[in-house]
């Protein structure tokens, strides 16, 4: 009998809870790892071998699971960026004064879909596009305007660009020199990942082959130019919006990096010349205790492919650097003030990953590129976490968490197999090219929506929670008075310039394509001659040809 009330009340709840019917059949992570209904303390150590026992793993130390700084946000806090670029270069430098004086500590420059596959704005392929997802860059002319009153030695510029990466970066360091600044200081990124445009975008222009040339070109001119610049931004972000699942994410993009790391070796460069200067780029998607684990994960996985699989030995080779966007993908156009709540969720999970520099979504991306305001609310959510929320105090606060150990273990096995998988097909190259990564990524998004579609995964104000809605948000418009302005822009820049000395450039450009010779200071040359992104693209295209899937 019991002796005390709350005796009582423990016998009388037992049988009530043990009762209860669950929520689900099987609980189980976006990546399909089974979650259990409690984590005790393991009493030995995890299965993958990768989280070295041995090893203190304290923040910065190798395998950097905890981090790859000592003491992570208590000294710098990550770049708080925000992607954006739209209309035109006045207006997108209008957009950026505008962030930067909102406290935004780094640029994120979004360009529009003829800049990203070498077309003017002029040419026929382009029309309806100018400006539509991006800035429209057609010259050193628009860079001018692009940076009018932004001292590039004082921020960080991110590009999402990849294959006109090197004419784009071209133009970055022509403006830099412009402004008189110590190219050996100027500090930012270019994407310059072409192979995930063959898996999971499309906006490649050449075959894979000479692709793979001009991203090793940008290695090798950088590493002697420009040191402080991040020459790739590896990017899983793009593959897991297309529909793979975090160990699809952290894999197939791990797999590139093995394969720009090859080229490079296989191009004579010295892996402690370029290694330090990777960096990559996640997606920081809806799963919160996943997504933590799959940023622990991904670190640990290339320490171990950079010292043991081609032996560098700088350990800042070794370290795993990222950028993380909030997952455009889980936006939804129905109420879009849910996705304020998601992006503060998925920002969370990038803090406490250990992420290097942050995106976070507008509310109103499901719709439109994002108002100021929404823009605003985005870049506050930052600040929030950064400020108040006291996040940033302690590197790694996830360690030590049963379930996230557990997590973080399970992604780097179900990584590693992927990763020996590809290997056996040749690697990411050759698996891109036989359409695995392609098959991978489609069944696999194929698999959500099936869910969804069946409310086997509840997504809240589209399949379940679902209202009248009849008032239509307030959405960024584009003047369509913009496209036909840069049209004109680019026809007027061809009619002032010196035309032999711009020929003369692109020939050069063409010429270095044709003997190996490294294109960059070719191309640097081009864009101060008034060249413009779609004639250097075309020199290039003569010599390389162009990719059909």
């Amino acid at each position: 009998m019991p002796k005390t009330w709350s005796d009582t009340v423990s016998i009388a709840i037992i049988p009530y809870f043990c009762s209860m019917a669950l929520r689900k059949e099987h609980f189980e992570t976006s990546s399909g790892i089974p979650i259990e209904r409690i984590y005790p303390n393991p009493n030995q150590p995890p299965a993958d071998s990768l989280i070295l026992q041995d090893k203190e793993n304290e923040p910065g130390s190798y395998p950097f699971t905890r981090g790859i700084y000592p003491e992570m946000y208590r000294a710098r806090l990550w770049t708080m960026r925000q992607y954006a670029g739209f209309g035109s270069a006045r207006e997108s430098n209008v957009r950026y004064k505008y962030l930067l004086a909102s406290g935004s500590t780094g640029l994120s420059v979004a360009f529009d879909l003829p800049t990203q596959i070498g077309y003017d704005s002029d040419h026929p392929m382009a029309a309806g596009e100018v400006g539509r997802v991006g800035v429209p860059i057609d010259s050193i002319d628009d860079f001018d305007v692009l940076f009018d009153g932004i001292e590039l030695s004082r921020i960080s510029t991110s590009m999402t660009i990849n294959s006109t990466a090197s004419i784009l970066l071209a133009l970055y360091v022509a403006k830099a020199k412009q402004q008189g600044a110590d190219l050996k200081k100027l500090s930012g990124t270019v994407q310059n990942d072409i192979l995930k445009e063959y898996a999971a975008r499309g906006t490649y222009i050449y075959p894979p082959s000479p692709s793979m040339r001009i991203v090793t070109d940008i290695f090798a001119w950088c590493a002697k130019e420009l040191p402080s610049w991040n020459t790739i931004s590896i990017s899983g972000y793009h593959i897991r919006e297309a529909g793979a699942t975090a160990v699809e994410e952290i894999a197939l993009t791990l797999s590139n990096g093995i394969a720009y790391v090859q080229a490079a070796l296989e191009a004579g460069l010295a892996i402690d010349k370029f290694a330090p200067r990777l960096s990559f780029f996640f997606n920081s998607h809806s799963n919160f205790f996943e997504e933590i684990a799959k940023f622990r994960a991904a670190r640990t996985l290339w320490a171990w492919i950079m010292g043991e699989r081609f032996q560098a030995k700088n350990p800042e080779s070794m370290k795993l650097r990222f950028h993380s966007q909030t997952a455009g993908s889980t936006l939804t156009a129905q109420q879009i003030e849910n996705n304020i709540v998601r992006t503060t969720v998925e920002a969370m999970a990038a803090v406490l990953g250990g992420t290097q520099s942050l995106h976070t979504n507008g509310k109103d991306e499901a719709l439109a590129l994002p108002t100021e305001d929404a823009a605003r609310t985005a870049l506050r959510t930052q600040q929030i976490l950064a400020y108040e929320s006291g996040l940033a105090d302690t590197v790694d606060p996830m360690a030590g968490s049963y379930f996230v150990e557990y997590l973080t273990s399970e992604l780097m096995g179900g990584a590693k197999a992927l990763i020996a998988e590809i290997d056996a097909r040749g690697g990411a190259v050759k698996a891109i090219e036989l359409g695995f990564y392609q098959d991978r990524i489609a069944a696999s998004a194929y698999e959500f929506q099936k869910k969804v579609e069946q409310n086997q995964e509840i997504v809240v104000g589209v399949n379940e929670f679902v209202t009248e809605e009849t008032n239509i948000p307030d959405t960024l418009r584009l003047d369509p008075k913009l496209e036909q302005e840069q049209v004109e822009r680019v026809r007027s820049l061809r009619a002032r310039r010196d035309q032999h000395n711009t020929d003369a450039s692109l020939q050069s450009v063409e010429q270095a394509a044709r003997t190996g010779e490294n294109l960059m200071p070719r191309i640097i040359q081009a864009v101060e001659s008034f060249a413009t992104l779609g004639e250097i693209s075309d020199a290039m295209r003569r010599v390389f040809g162009e990719f059909k899937a």
